[in-house]
């Protein structure tokens, strides 16, 4: 079991080409990859981000899909865990597409697959959003172990419950990865808050990988990716450009935190009865 995990986020404004954007992640993923990092993070929906129509252009089943099999090569020839941020998906049999995060381990091998369960159906900064008008909810959380890790996966919107996270800390995660296109609008007073929020409360590392800067129909992304300890640090943030930052987690710092405010701990599952109208 690994005491120590470098995690790496890297942070791309993303176009709605997806030639262009494979290129350049091959180039970032290489940086992240040379800061020493056992574990790299991608954004949400970054090799293809725009308007409904430019998401089924891009849109690839996992099985055979263009970028797939980018990332697990790339996983492969730097030897590394590749947390695949989230790509449109597209199913056999479905009409809508999944906003779907691949994890791929250090032989390029699929080690967990998460499709986002909660839709951005908002209308927040002038602009409107229904992602449920081309893609449908996943089915449940998924949590998996890497590098000797338990590593909970989440996307985007699924910040902003914080169910989903208690239930990927109890079921072992030491960290929680949050792929992202956070809008501006929103990000400049809730990004921060909700990551540190989300860490201090399952007493977690939460790395989050941000879009950034402005996309089609004038939509624009917060950035300012960054990893949180579980004390509830930002231990690293990214400026506003293109970029890559890391840091290294430390089990042995979670597991203090874990002991001397052992709210995990001190949890009553058995008071926390849900509403009948829930």
């Amino acid at each position: 079991m690994a005491d120590r995990l470098r995690v790496a986020c890297v942070q791309i404004n993303s176009s709605g080409s997806k030639a262009d954007n494979l290129e350049r992640m091959e180039g970032l993923v290489a940086r992240a990859a040379a800061t020493g990092a056992d574990l790299v993070l991608l954004p949400e929906k970054w090799n293809g981000f725009g308007s409904h129509e430019i998401l089924q252009e891009v849109a690839e089943p996992l099985e055979g899909g263009e970028t797939v099999a980018a990332m697990s090569r790339w996983a492969q020839s730097h030897g590394i865990t590749l947390v695949g941020g989230s790509i449109a998906e597209r199913r056999e049999g479905r009409d809508k597409l999944s906003n779907t995060c691949v994890v791929f381990d250090a032989d390029g091998d699929v080690v967990a697959v998460y499709r986002k369960i909660h839709m951005f159906d908002v209308e927040v900064g002038g602009h409107v959003y229904r992602e449920s008008e081309s893609e449908e909810p996943g089915e449940g959380p998924v949590a998996c172990e890497v590098e000797g890790w338990g590593l909970g996966l989440t996307v985007c919107y699924d910040l902003r419950f914080p169910e989903l996270y208690r239930i990927l800390a109890v079921e072992g995660a030491e960290l929680v990865t949050v792929p992202a296109a956070f809008t501006l609008y929103t990000g400049k007073d809730h990004w921060e808050l909700l990551l540190r929020a989300r860490a201090v409360e399952n007493q977690c590392y939460v790395a989050a990988a941000n879009q950034w800067g402005v996309h089609a129909e004038g939509k624009a992304s917060y950035g300012r990716s960054m990893i949180v300890d579980p004390w509830g640090v930002v231990v690293a943030q990214a400026p506003d450009e293109d970029a890559v930052v890391s840091a290294e987690l430390e089990r042995a710092h979670l597991e203090r935190v874990r002991r001397a405010l052992p709210s995990l701990a001190n949890r009553q599952p058995a008071a926390y009865t849900w509403p009948a109208e829930v």
